[in-house]
């Protein structure tokens, strides 16, 4: 089985810092692109940021110059470091995998999400 487990969410004053984790666990040949999204309430859910096995990066307008993300391929995690929270930022963040299983088959994996917070 195949799972991405999403830790680093929580409570945290605006301008204040955030890292988000993704471990991907099973039985994975490899992992092409992982990302971030993140859906607030009454909104579209959005790609926050997205790197792919090349470390190519794709990030949201809307956190350019303060979000980075990042991976470590050898533990098949991704982090979203998230620094001068806004609280607009305030959403359920949930971590995203495009990979392959070791039968070639690819395989689209979602988390089950982390809440951020952000007060005012």
């Amino acid at each position: 089985q195949v799972q991405l487990v999403e830790s680093g969410g929580g409570l945290v004053q605006a301008g204040g810092s955030l890292r988000l984790s993704c471990a991907a666990s099973g039985s994975i040949f490899s992992i092409n692109s992982m990302g971030w999204y993140r859906r607030a309430p009454g909104k579209q859910r959005e790609l926050v940021a997205a790197i792919t096995s090349s470390e190519s990066t794709n990030y949201a307008d809307s956190v350019k110059g303060r979000f980075t993300i990042s991976r470590d391929n050898a533990k098949n995690t991704v982090y979203l470091q998230m620094n001068r929270l806004m609280p607009r930022d305030t959403a359920a963040y949930h971590c995203n995998a495009d990979m392959t299983l070791p039968s070639y088959r690819n395989l689209e994996v979602w988390g089950q999400g982390t809440l951020v917070t952000v007060s005012p």
